[in-house]
């Protein structure tokens, strides 16, 4: 039995969400369905992974009305591939709908032609912020009359700089349309724009920062100067169905895809910084499984969907927790496994403190003959250092400065220091040993 069928959705949907293979709802789908439905406004925190796109498309689907020809659901994301890919899932559940017409409008595209499209009027808008926006102000895309506004990732469209635009988009719609608003988290800017909209929403928080039991969160000590042939060690001995590494730059994603390039990886490389055209190229490619690696920046990680990611380095550790959700997101979907690779820095053990303040638990690992190994953990190796300086400082007062300094008293000072830190650790063991022989 499909377990959607305890929605209140038409036959044709149920139908189309056969097609398309879904039988259980997630998490985020399971509660923010049925709200979608009856005309809620809903305000949504939820990772990456979680569903998310299919919980507002199919109820928005479900409640178009074919024969009434206009905009009735504008769908706006902040970036071309998130908008483009938001668009082929719209088309998947279409193909139950011939009925029902579904139009992209991105940046990148001829505008002339994107009138033309846009007076047409479709069912459903989906697009980038500018791009709509443009069509508004020019008259051919009619969206007055529109039920439904969604917001996709709207912390990232924030970050991007959209939120006056989105601000516009929805000055254009009439008051009374249902405002659906999915985002990662929940940012200062982004809650004056809902206070403006929707003062009495619940916030529903779902699946956050948790997590996933099928996914090896493995956490490797590194030193700045061996980062990177740390990554390409991990590149040629771990062989995945696709991985990605993940820097905090475009500046550090080029130089790091520029030496696993030159050292015969197979990788590709995708941030913001390439150009349309190219963007559009290497998804293509990263969805044909050209690449093995792909080097990337945090915009692969907001919502871009690559079927079986089997594994993610964070090469850096995000300043914000939230990418790091969204880094290790890309694997472990469904009922598939995934290994999520941190490396870290001695200084960083701030970072990974917050991180860990979450819920994620790492397995401390090195790379050993080929293979993730067990390693002490990092806070019993952080306990050692700390008791070796604590050591010298209590041993050191037997060690005294000669009156008269002759030539190597550092030296011979050192080697008496070392002697009695031999010697303390010896009678340590021995006294370890009695103790565990008396139990």
């Amino acid at each position: 039995m499909n377990a959607f069928k305890r929605f209140d959705f038409k036959e044709e949907m149920l139908k189309a969400v056969e097609n398309i293979h879904f039988t259980h709802p997630t998490l985020v789908q399971e509660r923010v369905i049925p709200k979608i439905l009856k005309g809620n406004n809903v305000i949504v925190q939820s990772s990456t992974g979680s569903g998310k796109s299919h919980a507002f498309l199919l109820p928005i689907i479900n409640n178009i009305h074919p024969e009434d020809k206009k905009v009735q659901s504008i769908i706006i994301a902040p970036t071309r591939e998130l908008a483009r890919q938001l668009y082929n899932m719209a088309s998947e559940v279409l193909k139950t709908f011939p009925e029902i017409e579904a139009k992209l409008f991105i940046g990148g595209k001829d505008f002339e032609r994107d009138q033309t499209r846009a007076e047409n009027s479709p069912h459903i808008v989906i697009g980038t912020p500018n791009r709509i926006l443009e069509l508004i102000h020019s008259s051919n895309l009619k969206v007055s009359e529109a039920s439904s506004l969604v917001i996709d990732e709207a912390d990232l469209s924030i970050d991007l700089g959209f939120l006056e635009t989105i601000d516009k988009i929805s000055n254009a719609i009439d008051s009374s349309a249902q405002f659906l608003v999915f985002s990662a988290t929940i940012p200062n800017d982004l809650q004056h724009f809902l206070q403006k909209y929707l003062t009495h929403t619940e916030v529903l928080v779902i699946d956050n920062t948790k997590q996933k039991a099928n996914i090896h969160y493995s956490l490797i000590p590194v030193r700045s100067d061996n980062k990177m042939s740390k990554v390409l060690d991990i590149t040629q001995n771990i062989t995945p169905y696709l991985g990605f590494i993940f820097a905090n730059s475009r500046e550090r994603a080029d130089e790091l895809y520029e030496y696993l390039a030159q050292n015969g990886v197979n990788v590709g490389i995708f941030h913001g910084g390439l150009k349309p055209r190219e963007r559009k190229q290497v998804i293509n490619q990263i969805h044909n499984l050209e690449y093995m690696w792909v080097v990337a920046s945090d915009l692969a990680a907001r919502g871009l969907d690559f079927d079986g990611a089997s594994h993610v380095i964070n090469y850096d550790i995000p300043r914000e927790i939230e990418f790091f959700t969204h880094r290790v997101g890309r694997v472990g979907r469904g009922e598939y496994s995934g290994v999520a690779i941190t490396l870290y820095e001695p200084n960083e053990t701030d970072l990974l403190d917050q991180i860990e303040s979450k819920g994620y638990k790492f397995k401390h690992e090195d790379l050993i003959r080929g293979e993730l190994r067990e390693i002490k953990d990092r806070k019993k190796r952080s306990e050692r250092r700390k008791k070796e300086v604590q050591l010298d400082e209590d041993l050191s007062y037997k060690v005294r400065k000669p009156k008269k300094v002759k030539p190597g008293y550092k030296k011979k000072m050192k080697q008496d220091l070392e002697k009695l830190k031999r010697d303390k650790r010896k009678q340590y063991a021995q006294n370890q040993k009695r103790k565990s022989k008396k139990r």
